[in-house]
């Protein structure tokens, strides 16, 4: 395991999925003129319409930086890819915790509202990181 590497990669996903989320509220709100938090109970027509698509940035945004992780790697192997997928999961969690409940800022949420709310799309998306080494694991089998 390279565990540099292995929190390169995770950091790099993380920020351009939250970054994708992001900019998808922002688009809805300027270009789509759906309410934001500030006009509209809850977080916001505009964050809660995107709901549904933060599951596919996942899938698409965590098994690409699992390919450059295990490419990294002397020997590509499914526990290897098992490993780094956990290891990005419970980081993801432990993130999220600190960064969108815990941390005050303007975009801060409730326990509630990230853990309760947010379902069945938190669990998925968690699932989702997981399963992108994985992914990646068996792609580079496809290709051997």
């Amino acid at each position: 395991m390279n565990t540099g590497m292995l929190v390169l990669w995770l950091f790099v996903a993380y920020v351009i999925v939250t970054w994708i989320g992001v900019g998808h509220t922002i688009f809805n709100v300027k270009v789509l003129h759906m309410k934001s938090m500030k006009e509209s109970e809850g977080l916001g027509e505009a964050y809660e319409s995107t709901r549904p698509w933060h599951l596919l940035y996942n899938l698409i945004v965590f098994p690409i930086f699992g390919c450059l992780y295990l490419s990294g790697l002397d020997e590509i192997t499914l526990q290897s890819a098992l490993i780094a997928g956990a290891v990005w999961a419970i980081a993801s969690i432990v993130i999220d915790l600190v960064g969108w409940v815990l941390i005050p800022h303007p975009l801060q949420v409730s326990f509630k509202q990230f853990y309760v709310e947010y379902q069945p799309w938190i669990t998925l998306i968690y699932i989702a990181i997981f399963l992108g080494p994985v992914i990646s694991y068996f792609f580079f089998s496809i290709l051997r």
